[in-house]
This record gives structure tokens, C-alpha cells and sequence, in this order.
């Protein structure tokens, strides 16, 4: 572990040591000028021997992330062991900063397959698909999420069930579990293991994070999915509520069928899965209020939005020539991400004509056929530095496809956006950004020339743009603690502890009658009309008494 200043560094490693091994003759030295530098370095000798990190993590673009917090905490002096497919697509067998277990199973991602989903979809919201079609679509890429949670579980028994795997991993008698919930994998390993539990979290395999342990009513905390603020209107509550019937739908249908029998099988009949992920003690929500909008939290989970990010570093030498060629006018980046390498060519062709038309030069990560309309503005790349580019300060506007890490990324550097979200939370995304007055948002269905040169021009000229920028990058800034020193203590404070449970809320094992207090107010209904029903019945009782008392003595 590597802490900035001593009196962190001696916290850091009391998970190993304990202070009171020291006599109380070397900790009067310690504060001896002479002898400081000497105690420093003694603690930093003793750190090498950091914890040992187990890590499951997600494949694609959530491995981008994941494995920033890897590499910060190997170095911190942590040994790290990743688990990964045999046919990985992200995630390397082999690492300076980590060993890998590599488990024979076909549960990576299928780069070529996802590739052509991915270009079917566009060419058909491109081409005014019908509403069937749309459905049709949306109904294809449930099936594959179900496929996907199948080949996971199935993956999963045959861990479970590999003894020799499993006594390895008993024996390496690992200090902390680090996965990403957006698969369910990592959290039943996890506690089959026995071990402490840290998510790397967005999103789990029941939809956004906050949704699995956080009160979320839906009259003000929108559904994801839902492009609503947390100031609806009546009609945006009910939009909300039906939104959520749809996740519900596919919970039952892409989640439980899969989690329940093999949870019930391995944890008991009385577990349901999701207690499993709600039992985790600390959750590390890449997003914060700056992203998010104002709702409960609680206690145990830590928002380290933006803990990619850092501050631009030299371009290379043609790259940097590039850019100070554009004069006053300053550069426009767009790059749609990991899964998008190209757009339909006819997309392509104008995008390629409106950026010819401005007088700011533009690198652009594109990977399929070159536009015949290309401007001599317009570098085409097939990987750009996005950091140091979104830092450099001639860069004026990001065109991007709405992934979290380069949202962050374009907050953190303060730059504005043109969007080109294409699936899952990338239109969500962006609408919170024009919530915010950072973004123009176009749909890649109405996409073309004059409208895109138009977005364009409105973010580069209109500059509410960048200054409401400004504002969000400041109070993203704006903290006490890096996020991703935040991370790294709250990491080490579970090794160090050996969990959080006193930050963990036992909710989860309630029922949704107990939850809700169903059951108190049935008793206390129940009650008042009890005692309703004795009043009326002891009023009615004495009327009667009296009415035919005074009766008799008439008579």
C-alpha cells in the first residue's frame, strides 16, 4: 500500500501490524527529526506484503475500469489474482500487475457477434424500422442477456463443482473479493469462499445499483431507461411506474430463471439471490451527483465517479502538431467507444461532410471505409489518447456515444458534448448531460448532415455550453479525497476490518410485507376496528338499555 503521508501510512498497515508491537522507545523516536525518514521507510518495507485481492471481473468496457482499480492497488503492494474466460476478449492471461486463473468456459464476449448486433440494430432504427421490428430486436437481445446469465451459471457449477479449484482458491487464503455485479458471478463465488465482498458497481444483473439496496420511490427517483428527472409530472410518474413493470419483466424473465435454482441449489431454498448481492460490504458506485440525480443512499456505499480520470498527459509529436494547427479555433474529438468501431456507411458519409465545413480541426476514431467527403480538417484514427485529447485546452467539443467513462471523462476536463447514443444506458446518460445544459443529443436514426452540423455549431458557438461545463467539472473537483483514493481506502479499510458489516443495513433479509410494514399496519387497522366495533357495539348496548327503560316507565 502507498499512502501520501506518514501518519496514513502507519494506519494503512495496521491490518498486518498492530501499533502496539511497537515499544514505546521506538515510537519516541518516530517523532525525532533524525529518525523520521527511517520510520517512514521501515513501514514502507513492511507494506510490500500487502493483501491478497481476489478479482472477478466483467468483460468489454467494464474491464476498462476494473482494471484501473487493479493496477492502483498492485501499486499499493497488493497481490492481485484475476479470474477469466478462456476467450476473454478484454482481459489478458498475462500481466505485471496481476496473476490469472484461467477457466475453460465460452462466457467472454463475442467481439464479431456483438459487432453485427450492434450494425443490425443501427441499420434498422437507420431505416424506419417498424414497431415490430424494434420489438422483435428488443426481444433478441433479452434472449441473449438470458444466454449469456445461462453460460455464466453454467460456468459457475462447473467452479463449484471443480474441488481441486476450489481448494486452491480455500487455500490462498485471500483477504478481499473485487467484482463487478453487472454479471452474478463474482458474488456467488464470493460467498461460497467466505470472504469479504467490495463491488465495482454501476450496474447488477437486476439493473442500476442503487435499485438493490436503496429506498427508491419512484414519485422522484427515475427508473433507468425512463429519460425522466427527479421532477415528474404526473403523467412522467406514470411513464416511471410502467417503466419499472418492463424491468420487472425482465428480472423474471433474463435473471431469475437463471440465479434461482442454482442459488437454491448451492446457498438453501430459503436464499434468494439477491441477498447474496446485498450483502456486499461496500459498494463503489461509479457515479456521483454531479451524473446522478438527488436521491437516498446509504451508509456503505462510496461514490468514486470519475476515478479513471487524470490529468492529460503529451500528446505525441504529430498528434500535438495536429492540434496547434487549429489555431484559435481549437479541435472537435469524437470516438463512439470500444463496441463501435464504424457507423453505417451512408452515417459516415455525413458526418465526414459537416466536419469539412467547420473551420476547427477534428480527430475522429473510425475504423471502417474512409468517407469520400473527408475534409483536410479531419485526421482519421483508429485509437486515440481520449484523456489527453478531452485535457489538451484547444479541445472544444466531444462527440461521443454516451458511455460512462468518457462522460466522466468530458466532466473531469470540463469539455461539452455532442451525443450519438446508440444502446443500453447510453440515451439515459446523455439525457441527464442535457438535463444539464452540457449537450446536444441527436438520434442516430434522424442523424444527417445539416442536423449534425447544426448540433455542432450550437455546442461550439453557444458558450452556456461550456460554462455550464465548467460548473459541473468544478463541483466534481471540488472534494476532500481523490475518488480513487477514496476507493483505495475504503478497499483497504474492508482487508483491514475483515468486512463492514456496521455499515450494511439488514433490510435484505426482511420480507416485502415486514419491508413495507405491512403487517403493523393490518395489526393497527385491525385495532381501530376492534375497538370501533366495541364502541359501536357498547353505544348500541346502552341506547337500547336506555330507549327501553324509558319505554317501560311511559307504560
Amino acid at each position: 500500500m502507498h499512502l501520501e503521508v506518514p501518519l496514513m501510512l502507519m494506519e494503512s498497515v495496521t491490518w498486518r501490524m498492530s501499533l502496539k508491537d511497537l515499544t514505546d522507545e521506538s515510537l519516541s523516536e518516530m517523532y525525532q527529526p533524525t529518525s523520521a525518514a527511517l520510520a517512514v521507510l521501515l513501514c514502507s518495507s513492511l507494506l510490500v506484503n500487502g493483501g491478497k485481492v481476489l478479482v472477478f471481473p466483467v468483460d468489454g468496457s467494464h474491464w476498462i475500469n476494473m482494471r484501473v482499480l487493479v493496477e492502483e492497488l498492485h501499486t499499493r503492494g497488493h497481490e492481485i489474482t484475476v479470474m477469466r474466460p478462456s476467450d476473454s476478449w478484454y482481459i489478458k492471461p498475462e500481466s505485471p500487475h496481476y496473476k490469472s486463473i484461467t477457466v475453460n468456459s465460452s462466457t467472454g464476449f463475442d467481439e464479431k457477434g456483438f459487432g453485427l448486433f450492434v450494425d443490425r440494430m443501427m441499420s434498422m432504427r437507420r431505416n424506419g424500422a417498424s414497431l415490430w421490428d424494434r420489438i422483435s430486436l428488443e426481444l433478441e437481445l433479452l434472449e441473449q442477456f438470458y444466454e449469456m446469465n445461462k453460460q455464466l451459471i453454467q460456468m459457475m457449477e462447473e467452479i463449484f463443482e471443480d474441488t481441486k479449484l476450489m481448494q486452491s482458491l480455500r487455500d490462498a487464503k485471500y483477504d478481499l473479493f473485487l467484482t463487478d455485479p453487472a454479471i452474478g458471478g463474482g458474488a456467488l463465488l464470493c460467498h461460497r469462499l467466505g470472504l469479504p465482498l467490495v463491488f465495482n458497481v454501476r450496474w447488477t444483473i437486476q439493473g442500476e445499483g442503487h435499485q438493490a439496496i436503496t429506498p427508491s420511490p419512484f414519485s422522484y427517483v427515475p427508473i433507468p431507461g425512463a429519460e425522466l428527472t427527479d421532477k415528474m409530472t404526473f403523467p412522467e410518474r406514470i411513464k416511471n411506474i410502467l417503466y419499472y413493470f418492463f424491468t420487472v419483466f425482465q428480472v423474471w424473465y433474463v435473471t431469475d430463471s437463471n440465479f434461482k435454482p442454482f442459488v437454491h441449489r448451492y446457498f438453501g431454498k430459503d436464499v434468494h439471490y439477491m441477498e447474496l448481492f446485498q450483502a456486499a460490504d461496500i459498494w463503489l458506485m461509479r457515479n456521483d451527483f454531479t451524473f446522478e440525480f438527488p436521491r437516498p443512499t446509504m451508509p456503505n456505499i462510496v461514490y468514486m465517479s470519475g476515478f479513471q480520470c487524470k490529468h492529460s498527459k503529451p500528446l505525441s509529436q504529430e498528434l500535438e502538431a495536429f492540434v496547434q494547427s487549429s489555431g484559435e479555433h481549437g479541435v472537435i474529438i469524437m470516438t463512439l467507444g470500444s463496441l463501435v468501431g464504424k457507423l453505417p456507411e451512408d452515417i459516415t458519409e455525413d458526418i465526414a461532410a459537416a466536419f469539412a465545413q467547420l473551420p476547427q480541426k477534428v480527430i475522429w476514431r473510425h475504423k471502417g471505409k474512409r468517407p469520400s467527403g473527408l475534409g483536410n480538417n479531419t485526421l482519421l484514427l483508429d485509437w486515440l489518447p481520449q484523456n489527453d485529447l478531452l485535457g489538451h485546452p484547444k479541445t472544444r467539443v466531444f462527440v461521443a456515444h454516451g458511455g460512462t467513462n468518457g462522460i466522466q471523462e468530458a466532466i473531469y476536463h470540463g469539455v461539452p458534448l455532442v451525443g450519438l447514443p446508440l444502446m443500453f444506458d447510453q440515451p439515459d446518460n446523455f439525457f441527464r448531460m442535457k438535463a444539464r445544459g452540457v449537450a446536444k443529443v441527436l438520434d442516430i436514426a434522424t442523424v444527417n448532415k445539416d442536423n449534425f452540423l447544426e448540433a455542432l455549431k450550437e455546442v461550439l458557438y453557444d458558450p452556456t455550453y461550456r460554462d455550464k461545463m465548467k460548473v459541473l467539472s468544478n463541483l466534481h473537483r471540488d472534494q476532500p479525497m481523490k475518488p480513487m483514493d477514496r476507493a483505495m481506502f475504503w478497499i483497504e479499510f474492508v482487508m483491514r476490518h475483515k468486512g463492514a458489516a456496521h455499515l450494511r443495513t439488514e433490510s435484505y433479509k426482511m420480507s416485502k410485507i415486514q419491508y413495507y410494514s405491512i403487517d403493523v399496519v393490518a395489526f393497527l387497522m385491525a385495532v381501530v376496528l376492534l375497538v370501533l366495533t366495541v364502541f359501536v357495539s357498547a353505544v348500541t348496548f346502552l341506547w337500547r338499555r336506555v330507549f327501553s327503560g324509558s319505554k317501560i316507565k311511559k307504560e
